[in-house]
């Protein structure tokens, strides 16, 4: 069977839906289609239970209670919720947040809302491999510190925060601990209790499930956690988060997380091995690093800094063959480099020749192979180019 082209290596970005999903939300478009909130019919009946199965499903892969998770359009808007939510729960704006540089936007650009509204954030910074201190995270700590809120892995490097260790600090100060666990859930064991958490943001679309529904798990003892919802008409989810429940979505949400659970194990093993075999051989390239190589991350994603490389041109030349993703944003007109690579003190040169490569389920040896042979020629090429002043393609 021919290999069909381009091979996708950008699963940190979004993963493809696992058919077994897809089956399991059709009903509910078409035959089942009540709202869960319609309570004097089947309709409605059908909807909820099916609300209810999925709460369950979802509750289960990060070891919570189905009455700790509240429904939302994804991450981002369960990152909204937690950190306004928590704020708006205090009197006045007389508080204090801490968070780190590497963050996801949806973090750092809330906590920015949070500083317009009042409120002050320290935005702590992490060492070469992208790790927070946990000495500098406590010294942080002042009487008004209400909440820390660090990612439990990154969603560029694929490193693991320290997360119980971090959780220890908050409930040694009775601070509530948040973590975006968006990349980490349903990729590694992910335990709120186990691992001291007391709200905790993920998304379907990150683990095979549909695009536009996500979840926020809240506390309800040893702390019991109280949000202001964010959104209000009809106080649906406990008052959290008022709107009529995508059902189809929160099905195929329950469903993914359903796989993950089953399925995670097994997974991990052999994308590691994907994944630490596409590195060994690109490291034979020499002049190459792994951002973040020494330290715990996740199995199945790397970072890769290709010296004396020119980014454009790789992205270009590679892009018919292989999906992957730079570490820099780039706007219409500038490049801006990797705010999560500048943190760890790569230079603004090295972040313009590194990139992410994430592999997933339907990621293949063949396409893996494929992917190493497409990069190794373009990179050997370019050096080639560099090394006898070749005329540069414009």
């Amino acid at each position: 069977m021919a290999l069909k082209l381009p091979v996708y290596l950008d699963n940190n970005a979004t993963t493809p839906m696992d058919p077994r999903v897809l089956e399991e939300m059709l009903p509910y478009f078409l035959e089942k289609f009540g709202n869960a909130a319609s309570k004097t019919h089947s309709f409605g009946w059908e909807a909820e239970e099916a609300v209810d199965i999925a709460r369950e499903q979802v509750a289960a892969l990060i070891g919570a209670h189905p009455q700790e998770i509240v429904f939302t359009s994804g991450a981002t808007e369960a990152v909204n919720l937690a950190i306004k939510g928590v704020c708006d729960n205090v009197a006045g704006t007389d508080y204090h947040i801490i968070t780190i540089i590497t963050e996801h936007k949806a973090v750092l650009d809330t906590c920015k809302h949070v500083e317009k509204l009042g409120g002050s954030v320290t935005y702590l910074p992490v060492n070469a491999n992208g790790l927070v201190s946990i000495d500098e995270l406590e010294s942080a700590i002042t009487d008004k510190t209400i909440l820390i809120a660090v990612m439990y892995a990154n969603n560029e490097t694929g490193v693991i925060q320290p997360i119980r260790d971090i959780a220890e600090i908050a409930k040694k100060h009775g601070i509530l601990l948040l973590t975006d666990a968006t990349q980490a859930v349903g990729k590694i064991p992910v335990n709120v209790h186990m691992d001291g958490i007391d709200l905790l943001t993920f998304s379907a679309h990150k683990l095979y499930g549909p695009k536009g529904v996500g979840a926020l798990y809240v506390r309800k003892k040893n702390p019991s956690v109280t949000l202001t919802g964010q959104i209000d008409g009809g106080g649906h989810e406990r008052n959290m988060r008022s709107g009529t429940l995508n059902v189809p979505g929160i099905v195929g949400f329950g469903k993914a997380c359903e796989i993950c659970n089953n399925e995670m194990a097994a997974e991990s093993k052999r994308l590691s091995k994907l994944r630490n075999a596409f590195e060994v051989e690109l490291l034979v390239l020499k002049d190459i690093s792994i951002n973040g190589q020494d330290i715990p991350r996740l199995p199945h994603a790397t970072n890769v800094s290709f010296g004396h490389v020119d980014g454009e041109k790789m992205i270009f030349e590679a892009g018919s063959d292989i999906a992957f993703s730079r570490s820099s944003a780039c706007t219409s007109a500038t490049l801006e480099p990797s705010y999560v690579l500048k943190a760890m003190g790569l230079s603004d040169e090295a972040i313009h020749h590194s990139f992410r490569f994430s592999f997933g389920r339907f990621t293949t040896e063949e396409q893996t192979g494929h992917a190493i042979q497409v990069i190794s020629k373009i990179v050997k090429e370019h050096r080639h180019e560099g090394d006898h002043g070749h005329h540069q393609i414009v």
